[in-house]
């Protein structure tokens, strides 16, 4: 209901017309809290990579902590990953993931953002980024997050979309446990491996 006026990609254009081919691969969103637990860390990087060796693409914000583990791990595996910007595609943020940026345009993967060129990282542009992530996706999987995670922003986004929302059960202890067990309790689908998401794609 929100679309972006354009999107503007470094990388590969053809990733995206993957999707309209026949066989076409399943873009599927990981998305999480910028701060892991050793726990989020290992699941995030479960079943990117797992999901990845199904062939799936792997879409998610290149954020700190399991966005980046997610883009990681299905880069690891062979795969190719869609990182969506909150600032201009040029604009590597975080500083510290140059390397990841440059890895997913050299390995044919996209980063993309309707945002200009050149425009900076900006608070309120995070939250109409996390729109197109679960656009693009056929679902969505929330790994970790706290009671006020933008993860629960791309949830929300995803059931407006009519995407498919999925989370991991977390620890109670865990303070990350918030956004995943409050999204199970309203709804979301329960998942332990990556077989429940192929069950809900009929694969």
């Amino acid at each position: 209901s929100d679309p972006p006026i354009c999107l503007y990609v470094k990388g590969s254009v053809n990733i995206f017309k993957a999707r309209y081919r026949k066989n076409t691969p399943i873009f599927f969103a990981i998305v999480g809290t910028r701060k892991p637990t050793s726990y989020g860390i290992q699941i995030a990087r479960k079943f990117a990579f797992e999901l990845t060796e199904a062939g799936f693409i792997i879409v998610s914000g290149m954020a700190m902590g399991i966005d980046t583990v997610a883009h990681q791990a299905a880069l690891d595996a062979g795969g190719k990953t869609v990182a969506v910007l909150g600032c201009g595609v040029n604009v590597i943020y975080p500083a510290v993931n140059q390397g990841l940026y440059e890895n997913i345009i050299k390995t044919n993967g996209a980063v993309i953002s309707e945002f200009p060129p050149d425009q900076t990282v900006l608070k309120g542009l995070f939250i109409s980024r996390n729109r197109i992530i679960s656009g693009l996706s056929r679902g969505v999987l929330i790994v970790e997050g706290g009671e006020y995670s933008g993860a629960l922003i791309t949830a929300k986004y995803a059931g407006i979309q009519g995407k498919d929302v999925f989370a991991v059960p977390s620890p109670i202890n865990s303070d990350m446990s918030r956004a995943p067990n409050l999204l199970i309790k309203q709804g979301a689908k329960l998942v332990t491996t990556v077989e429940d998401i192929f069950e809900e794609f009929n694969m």
